[in-house]
């Protein structure tokens, strides 16, 4: 499919308060979770440097959080380094104290302008230079298409995915796993598939592309794979005007999806976390 390169100028709007004036932000690392007695150890960390137990995590939003994601590599003993260079956090020249990063969405465009997107786009070739482990998250995963020579657009027909829909892995995909039956989105743009990567899953809401795998260990997912409870309620309420584009689910459709669907995406999740940093994630 090609999606019509037009843009509107509309985009999901701001979830956290942005301040009038941009604020310096410092990289903040995460401190290792404490044990709790009589708690059960973490899954041990992959084999190779014992060191290299920080995740770099770049953010868009003042008050974004990584969700599930984070809670799950805290469970496994990593600590996030946590960069946003929308309000000044430098990304480093170098990965290699690092055990891989992970670029999540917001509510900008990776064909915007901004400086900051350009910087970021541009920076994920650090990663695929060092081949670590890569995650693009919906905006994320559209900054790796780009920075791999595909077009990110809107839909030609205006239509979103806003909600819990179908996900289907092809073979490459269902060597990473069993998938879930739906996961949850919030997007009005998708990517075309970058020449050389291989598809993982597809999707029939008018976002056939919806998880791709590139080299050894990047892969970038069209949905919200961290997406927890408090999250699905504070978009929905946030930003409900939202709710009334073609193709988006209500707030109530949204809430029973994961009421029903979070339990099968959280366990697609942990299992897919471990194939990803051990960079057993094979394209083409």
């Amino acid at each position: 499919m090609t999606y019509d390169a037009r843009s509107d100028g509309e985009r999901r709007p701001e979830i956290e308060r942005t301040p009038a004036q941009p604020m310096k932000a410092r990289a903040v690392v995460a401190p290792h979770p404490k044990r709790l007695r009589g708690a059960a150890s973490p899954p041990a960390l992959p084999c190779g440097r014992p060191e290299l137990d920080r995740i770099l995590v770049v953010m868009h939003g003042e008050h974004s959080c990584a969700g599930r994601i984070g809670q799950l590599l805290k469970r496994r003993g990593y600590r996030l380094d946590i960069r946003k260079p929308r309000f000044g956090s430098a990304l480093p020249e170098t990965l290699a104290e690092h055990a891989g990063a992970i670029v999540f969405g917001g509510p900008m465009s990776a064909n915007d302008p901004d400086d900051y997107i350009r910087r970021e786009i541009d920076w994920i070739g650090v990663a695929l230079k060092e081949e670590k482990p890569y995650l693009g998250v919906c905006l994320g995963a559209q900054m790796l298409a780009r920075h791999l020579g595909a077009a990110v657009a809107f839909h030609p027909e205006t239509r979103v995915e806003i909600g819990y829909y179908d996900v289907m892995p092809t073979e490459a995909g269902r060597l990473l796993g069993p998938w879930p039956e739906k996961v949850y989105h919030w997007h009005r743009e998708g990517f075309e598939l970058p020449a050389g990567s291989t598809l993982l899953a597809s999707g029939h809401s008018g976002f056939p592309n919806q998880a791709y795998a590139y080299g050894r260990a990047a892969i970038g997912v069209q949905f919200h794979p961290e997406i927890t409870y408090t999250l699905v309620n504070r978009w929905s309420v946030v930003a409900r005007e939202r709710l009334g584009l073609t193709g988006a689910q209500s707030h109530v459709l949204q809430m029973e999806g994961h009421v029903r669907y979070q339990a099968a995406v959280a366990s697609w999740l942990d299992a897919f976390l471990g194939r990803w940093l051990e960079r057993r994630v094979t394209a083409g």
